[in-house]
């Protein structure tokens, strides 16, 4: 498809609740909604870096430069045949896999709607609903935690995360497992530990988690591989992975048993297709991670959870689990056997509230093709 423009909103949505991890808190996400115009069509894609380099070393700020000055002379007026072609067009500009994934995703979203299908069934997913678990940040006490914990169950999820740090991992994710013994449970670190901290983490490995997530730098595999085989918790890795060849060098190191997928963070859908291939091959068991995503990347989300590799519930979560008033018409509800559906529609299978984007943006650019 011949691109003719790209636009670019910086958007800034209010949070329902303060998000807080290892590395900060949240009470508005930022990211990056991008729009692209082919034949008569309209696609769209969202760019999750936020404001701060906490997660990632992307920020809103960065993804901007990157798209605006990099990635549009790329594909503006250009052919695009499909998302490999497009990571062969960008292979050239080291990592900003966050910008990149933001236009594979409209470009997808295009794709989809010239061809009359849906994500899912581009992706090849075998399932009509997707089984989804609720992260939560870090709150005031153990005790607190417990009660928000009993109130994401009330509304119907079955699988929950929560978010540790140094100091506040044992007592709190004791106190989760004493008040609910069978809820199926695992923390994510955000990396905050070292291999000699990550000691701390070892009374963890009594509570039946289902994982223990990214406990060691974001860049780290082999310290991982040691401390994974002092674990008999299985060891997920998030940020460390970031390529399918990551992944590869993760599961031949035996540094971990699982592995959180997040299209954005791996560079794209057609990244994280790949890393599920490798893994459902390996019978390496996988899951959709989030980026408090608004309706436009959970609708990606859901889509590629449906492959038959996530076998294990995603951080997707229901609209109103993060915003009040989405950018999209549609909202994902969850199910009553904390399921989600994916879209059918074709694409991405969402509409746009325009009037909520026009409230929620910062900032806008649009680029045509010369």
């Amino acid at each position: 498809m011949k691109i003719e423009s790209l636009t670019l909103h910086h958007i800034s949505m209010p949070l329902v609740a303060p998000f807080e991890t290892s590395f900060g808190r949240e009470t508005v996400r930022e990211c990056i909604l991008v729009t692209l115009q082919a034949e008569g069509l309209t696609g769209y894609g969202e760019c999750v870096a936020s404001r701060d380099p906490g997660y990632s070393y992307e920020t809103t700020g960065t993804a901007w430069h990157i798209l605006k000055d990099f990635i549009a002379s790329l594909v503006l007026g250009k052919d695009i045949h499909n998302a490999n072609d497009f990571q062969k067009r960008v292979e050239g500009i080291r990592g900003h896999h966050l910008a990149k994934a933001g236009v594979e995703m409209a470009l997808w979203d295009l794709f989809g709607k010239r061809d009359g299908k849906s994500l899912k069934e581009m992706f090849g997913g075998t399932r009509d609903k997707v089984e989804v678990g609720v992260s939560i940040g870090i709150q005031e006490s153990a005790s607190a935690l417990v009660r928000s914990v009993e109130s994401y169950l009330q509304q119907g999820y079955r699988r929950i995360k929560i978010k540790i740090k140094p100091g506040r991992e044992v007592e709190e994710t004791s106190a989760v497992r004493r008040a609910y013994p069978d809820l199926r449970l695992q923390v994510d670190a955000n990396s905050a530990y070292t291999l000699e901290s990550a000691i701390a983490l070892k009374p963890l490995d009594d509570l039946d988690l289902l994982l223990i997530e990214q406990p060691l730098f974001e860049d780290d595999i082999w310290d991982h591989r040691k401390l994974q085989a002092e674990f008999k918790t299985p060891i997920c890795l998030d940020e460390s992975v970031v390529s399918p060849r990551h992944a590869r060098y993760a599961l031949e190191m035996e540094a971990c048993r699982i592995i959180n997928i997040k299209p954005a963070r791996v560079g794209g859908l057609s990244q994280a297709v790949a890393i599920h291939g490798d893994c459902h091959a390996q019978s390496v068991p996988v899951w959709c991670g989030g980026m408090l995503e608004t309706g436009v990347g959970r609708a990606s989300n859901l889509a590629l959870a449906s492959l038959p590799g996530f076998v294990l519930p995603g951080d997707i979560s229901a609209s109103d689990r993060y915003y009040q008033r989405d950018i999209t018409n549609e909202r994902f509800v969850l199910n009553d056997d904390s399921t989600i559906n994916p879209p059918n529609g074709p694409g991405l299978g969402i509409t746009i509230d325009e009037d909520a984007l026009k409230g929620f943006t910062l900032s806008e650019i649009t680029l045509k093709a010369e």
